[in-house]
């Protein structure tokens, strides 16, 4: 146990009752935890760890793997007529049961004795664990699991070195196609039943279930089914084996040789907090970082496979400018000055910016200082809406919504389309900066864009409205950056840069204050992020007192908005109906 563990003054103990708390001793160490925690919650809190497969604190306990099993104590009752004894330490000696109880399924009682070791738990798990393992077949060394296996762990740290099972191993299907995102090799299944528990209780989709019975016992996807929900690639994530896999990420990389940074997810108004798994300059995978304040433990499958187009043969590496009508690379320095000079000589109303609430509160607070030097009030962004899935998916597409309208200081950013718009197609609008955004996708037609004299876009991608700027900026994508993101319910997050832009592409912040350099040359220029932000905690009160650093890696809220997240709501109802921890 460690010190702060151990250090901690409890209550007095006859007071602990009164605010809710039983006193436990766990491994010789008494500790106060909430009247009804678990058994194996209130080992953890003790900092004492008890190896579980099937327990999952999002997910409802079945008690079906036996891997938890402790040994519980309580007082002997007295006999009649007799008042309890109590030794020196005011506790009542501890009567051991003679067999062990499971951690998982189980809750906590006024003193009440639990050990996590000795001869009688040890015994008890290396049986559980030589069951586990008789059909369990040896294929480590091509298991994709490899690496953060729970089986493999726990065979290491409590199984006894050797199996007695000298019969056939029974033979289950393998490499099984259940979903156009998942694998199955239910010979390495250890029937935990998280996968099934988690398509029931959270996605609604009770697509998996067991048949048979015994060691013959097979998951499987329902008859006539798919795993095919927006969700199913969380059961990967919860699959303590190689069970089941993701045939994205399969035999693409082992665990030890990526690096994690931890990030956002960009592609809703929810920010579910991510895990980005790198190698080189390359992203393997994403995977949803648990924040009880945003996308509890989860996160949709349409999310976490949208970081493909990072790499894609459409991603801009060079900064282009157009000669003789067509695109040439050319310095970043250069292209910058170009992209500055086209503005020179046109009036505010003459000059449009249609940026994107994609963008991090860093990016907008420079596009404001833009749009403050060239003069102009057609500042715009791009809504983006559809219908929220009733979990973590927001109606709101954009994830940086809330974070534009407090650094913009305006309600509705998304007003002036119409207007911007017909004045592009009508000439008015002379020149534009495009950040962000493809204007192709949200109604504008390409040979609107020819009626501008000066284009500049700052994109990662190639798209059709790129092709007809005179200036092409790359930026940084998501995982390419650092910046700041406010969401729906109002927090503010953070993202963190997992990898380098390819080539000469650069972090957005950085081109943008570049050309405020140039638009506006005796302005002090931002050396490093963090400076751009403290400039915006100066000037937007939401931000006040806040840097980069105290965001921390699971947000802060700043803002009211009255929105929240549904999957998150029904979460705490059943936290609160003691269905699961949480």
């Amino acid at each position: 146990m460690s010190d702060s563990a151990t250090t901690t003054q409890p209550l007095p103990k006859d007071l602990a009752g009164e605010k809710g708390l039983v006193n436990v001793q766990i491994d010789g160490h008494w500790i106060q935890v909430p009247k009804g925690t678990r058994m194996i919650e209130a080992c953890k809190q003790a900092e004492k760890e008890v190896p579980h497969y099937c327990y999952h604190p999002k997910l409802s306990s079945p008690g079906n793997c036996r891997m938890c099993l402790v040994q519980m104590g309580m007082p002997p009752r007295p006999a009649p007529g007799e008042d309890p004894t109590y030794g020196e330490d005011g506790y009542q000696e501890i009567g051991w049961m003679p067999r062990p109880v499971i951690a998982c399924a189980n809750t906590v009682a006024e003193n009440m004795g639990i050990r996590t070791g000795g001869e009688l738990v040890e015994k008890c798990r290396e049986g559980v664990m030589e069951f586990l393992l008789i059909n369990h077949p040896l294929d480590c060394p091509i298991c994709d699991q490899a690496g953060e296996c729970s089986l493999q762990q726990f065979a290491v740290e409590h199984g006894n070195g050797a199996s007695r099972f000298e019969e056939n191993k029974v033979k289950k299907p393998k490499n099984v196609d259940i979903g156009p995102r998942i694998r199955l090799d239910d010979e390495r299944c250890i029937m935990c039943s998280r996968c099934i528990r988690f398509m029931d209780e959270v996605a609604d989709d009770p697509v998996l279930g067991f048949t048979d019975r015994g060691t013959h016992t097979t998951l499987s996807v329902h008859p006539g089914r798919k795993l095919d929900n927006n969700y199913g690639l969380n059961t990967v994530d919860i699959c303590p084996v190689g069970a089941l896999t993701s045939n994205d990420f399969r035999f693409q990389m082992r665990v030890w040789f990526l690096k994690e940074t931890p990030s956002i997810d960009v592609n809703c108004g929810t920010g579910c907090n991510t895990t980005i798994w790198t190698r080189g300059n390359e992203v393997f995978r994403i995977t949803p970082r648990e924040n009880n304040e945003v996308n509890s433990a989860w996160m949709p499958d349409s999310h976490r496979l949208a970081f493909h187009e990072i790499h894609g043969e459409h991603r801009l590496t060079a900064p282009l400018t157009r000669s003789s009508g067509n695109h040439v690379a050319t310095p970043m320095a250069q292209a910058i000055k170009e992209a500055a000079v086209g503005f020179a000589g046109l009036s505010g109303t003459e000059i449009a910016i249609v940026a994107s609430a994609r963008s991090t509160n860093e990016e907008l607070f420079l596009i404001r200082k833009i749009k403050e030097a060239l003069g102009t009030e057609n500042l715009v962004l791009i809504a983006r809406n559809g219908e929220s899935d009733g979990k973590l998916i927001s109606a709101d597409r954009n994830p940086n919504t809330t974070g534009a309208k407090l650094v913009l200081g305006e309600d509705n950013p998304f007003a002036k389309y119409d207007a911007i718009k017909s004045g592009i197609a009508s000439g008015q609008i002379k020149a534009a900066l495009i950040v962000g955004e493809d204007l192709t996708e949200s109604g504008y037609e390409a040979e609107e864009l020819s009626n501008l004299s000066h284009l500049v876009v700052l994109n990662i991608l190639s798209n059709a409205t790129a092709g007809k700027a005179h200036v092409v900026l790359p930026g940084a994508s998501f995982a390419e950056k650092r910046g700041s993101m406010v969401n729906v319910t109002g927090r503010l997050q953070r993202l963190n840069r997992a990898i380098l832009p390819p080539g000469e592409a650069a972090p957005d912040w950085e081109i943008l204050a570049d050309l405020l350099a140039e638009l506006k040359p005796d302005a002090a220029k931002p050396q490093k992020i963090q400076d751009v932000f403290t400039i915006l905690s100066e000037e937007v009160f939401e931000f006040k007192d806040l840097s980069l650093q105290k965001i921390g890696d699971h947000g802060i809220p700043i803002k009211e908005t009255g929105e929240t997240i549904p999957l998150l709501e029904k979460e705490r109802q059943r936290v609160q109906n003691r269905e699961i921890v949480g």
